[in-house]
């Protein structure tokens, strides 16, 4: 996880959002004190230095994210964070899903990727607007992230926000970034064993995808083993398997994301009574 790795810590590049630095906080600045452990300068004698952590070290992106989830909910928008590995048909997925619900949801899109808008120009294709956060060398998206890219949307106008996390399937499942739903997606030419060998992201899920499901055969994939371990470490998620390339599954996936967005109107504090 990021909060062991580092790859949360500002070195490197700092991510941007369609240009702009979402971490840029002005000229203010910030004190920074360096206190030094007590010595013994006794002969013999060892150092030793004892640190305690006395607040979650994700606690300010845990806020932002509740900021986030409420502003979302006022506005009726329901909001997917959709993570996989890299490669697993994320993009794909999503752009045939923006065609299918057409009209019947209006659909944004946010893209996060270390580097390259490829994804975003893909969906743009959809007709739906879309939105590109580069993150230079963090390997997930965060709620500041999120929140910052928003700003280039019209919230006002969108039942439907994706937020594409950057393709990992480690340090994301760390980082709530306010959504109503995080997915996971399962390609089947990952192998069938990959939620046990990730539980903390399939522990965390409300939703696996099986993607890729007509590449079953080619890849030996072992649909039964899958879906019990499926099962094993994400008892509480809806599963789907879908073809984004024949189109199985798609249907049934649009209709739940459709009364997904129905109950959510049910809880709008803003929708007409």
């Amino acid at each position: 996880m990021c909060e062991e790795c580092g790859c949360g810590l500002s070195a490197g590049i700092p991510a941007t959002v369609s240009g702009h630095n979402p971490h840029d906080h002005g000229d203010h600045e910030h004190g920074h004190e360096h206190p030094h452990p007590p010595h013994s300068h006794e002969p013999g004698a060892q150092a030793r230095q004892t640190v305690e952590l006395r607040h979650a070290i994700l606690e300010q992106n845990d806020r932002l994210a509740e900021r986030n989830r409420g502003y979302f909910l006022a506005r009726g928008v329901l909001v997917l964070n959709v993570l996989s590995s890299p490669g697993s048909g994320k993009t794909t997925l999503l752009g045939e899903t923006i065609r299918r619900l057409g009209p019947r949801l209006k659909t944004g899109v946010i893209v996060g990727d270390l580097a390259t808008d490829n994804d975003a120009r893909h969906l743009r294709d959809s007709g739906a607007p879309v939105v590109q956060i580069n993150t230079g060398t963090v390997c997930h998206l965060e709620a500041e992230m999120v929140a910052r890219a928003v700003r280039q949307l019209d919230i006002a106008r969108l039942d439907l926000l994706f937020i594409e996390n950057v393709g990992n399937l480690v340090c994301p499942a760390s980082y709530d970034l306010g959504e109503d739903l995080r997915v996971v997606l399962l390609s089947v030419t990952e192998g069938e064993d990959k939620p046990l060998k990730y539980p903390p992201v399939f522990h965390s899920t409300n939703v696996v995808i099986v993607s890729k499901a007509d590449l079953d055969r080619a890849c030996d994939f072992n649909r039964e083993a899958a879906r019990a371990n499926i099962r094993h470490m994400a008892p509480q998620a809806r599963l789907f398997e879908i073809s984004a390339k024949t189109g199985a599954g798609l249907d049934d996936w649009c209709d739940y994301l459709i009364q997904r967005h129905e109950a959510l109107k049910q809880c709008d504090p803003l929708a007409p009574a």
